[in-house]
């Protein structure tokens, strides 16, 4: 489905019964709603999933001037209110999982619990500092900017394009084929052809503001779910992480041994991920 967000068109897909629980799940920054489509067909046995592709991600409109949290979070709460109308599960990943932390904070009544994976929670300069230049996945997306319109330009699917980055280097010194679930390369690589490149620029300028307050919980349970700090891509600071469950009671730290920044996509991680968010959701919707 489609729905309007002040002019932004924005794509939403829907699985499972439209009785069911409502559970939202929200993509990293340059990925799209089908990051999620290995998980959708559990979770749509039990909830109405919902997959919202963020403005300049996936089908989603193109509005580079307003690339940025406030956009992002408006984007969520518009299917929060236009679409499911009750309070509803969060399930986000990086960005997402930074963009359910600030609706916990500012709109709470929108959020019934959420799972955040490996989320940025503070900012490149400000409280978070593990997200700037050096960093595996900063130096990733400068070389993401400057690579994507070329490889839009050229025409190339999906498949093949996955082809291509089994073949590239991770951070951990692997192939991208040894460390990630086929699925989820063909997920990246068809996000690749769909994003405009922009929404990386308020990240590499350092201009994005995450708008979180640290001094503020959540009220709503909430797991954080880290990648392991020794990693050169883990984002999420376990010590920034500690800090907001320690002032947020229903708020509790998972981190993943040995799991990197795209822990749901991760051959080694996915199956711990995967068990930790049944348990987490079957204990806030039994």
């Amino acid at each position: 489905m489609q729905i309007d967000n002040n002019g932004i068109t924005l794509n939403v897909i829907e699985d499972g019964d439209s009785a069911a629980p409502p559970l939202l799940l929200l993509h990293g920054i340059t990925s799209f709603g089908g990051t999620w489509n290995w998980i959708v067909p559990e979770l749509a046995e039990r909830f109405r999933v919902l997959r919202l592709d963020f403005r300049g991600h996936g089908a989603s409109d193109r509005t580079p001037e307003t690339y940025g949290s406030p956009g992002y979070v408006s984007d969520a709460i518009a299917v929060c209110e236009q679409v499911i109308g009750v309070p509803c599960i969060v399930i986000g990943h990086s960005l997402g999982g930074a963009t359910a932390a600030i609706m916990m904070q500012r709109r709470p009544e929108l959020i019934r619990a959420a799972i955040l994976e490996d989320p940025p929670l503070g900012l490149p300069a400000g409280t978070d500092s593990r997200l700037g230049d050096g960093h595996a996945l900063f130096e990733s997306f400068r070389l993401m900017r400057q690579s994507i319109p070329a490889l839009q330009a050229a025409g190339k699917t999906a498949e093949s394009v996955a082809g291509f980055l089994a073949f590239v280097p991770t951070a951990s010194g692997t192939t991208m084929a040894d460390s990630i679930e086929p699925d989820g390369l063909l997920a990246m690589a068809g996000s690749l052809l769909a994003v405009d490149a922009a929404v990386l620029d308020p990240v590499l300028d350092g201009t994005i503001d995450l708008l979180l307050d640290p001094d503020r919980g959540f009220e709503s349970p909430a797991m954080i779910v880290t990648a392991d700090p020794a990693k050169p891509d883990a984002v999420a600071d376990p010590d920034m992480a500690r800090h907001f469950a320690s002032i947020s009671p229903a708020t509790e730290v998972v981190t993943i041994a040995g799991a990197g920044h795209p822990i749901h996509d991760e051959i080694a991680s996915r199956p711990t991920f995967r068990a930790t968010v049944m348990e987490f959701l079957a204990r806030v919707a039994p």
